[in-house]
C-alpha cells in the first residue's frame, strides 16, 4: 500500500556542508579485525589520513606516539588513538 503523503524534504534544516579533510577515525576501525597488532595496522591503512583536532594527520604518525603493540578490540584501539590525538572539535578544510 502506497503511503500518500508527500515528501517535505528534512524534519531539520542541514545548512551548508564544510569539507573536512581526512577520514574518520571510524571508517579506518571498520575496516580492519580484531585482534590486530599495531604493525598490521600500519602496514594496511598507515598510509591513510585521519581527522584530528589538530588536523588532518597520517594515521602511521599518529601510532608512533602509541606505546600498545597489540589491541583486543576496536574500543582499545580506538581508545589508545584518541588518547594520543585528543577529542574535541574537528577543524573543516578551511581551518586547518
Amino acid at each position: 500500500m502506497a503511503d500518500d503523503t508527500e515528501d517535505e524534504g528534512p524534519a531539520v534544516e542541514l545548512g551548508e556542508r564544510e569539507p573536512v579533510d581526512g577520514a574518520p577515525l571510524a571508517r579506518v576501525t571498520s575496516r580492519l579485525f580484531w585482534p590486530v597488532q599495531k604493525s598490521e595496522v600500519e602496514r594496511k591503512e598507515g598510509g591513510e589520513t585521519i581527522r584530528t583536532p589538530d588536523g588532518p594527520q597520517e594515521l602511521a604518525d599518529v601510532l608512533e606516539a602509541v606505546d600498545e603493540t597489540y589491541f583486543q578490540s576496536e574500543q582499545e584501539f580506538t581508545n589508545a588513538v584518541e588518547d594520543a590525538i585528543g577529542t574535541g572539535p574537528i577543524p573543516t578544510a578551511d581551518d586547518s
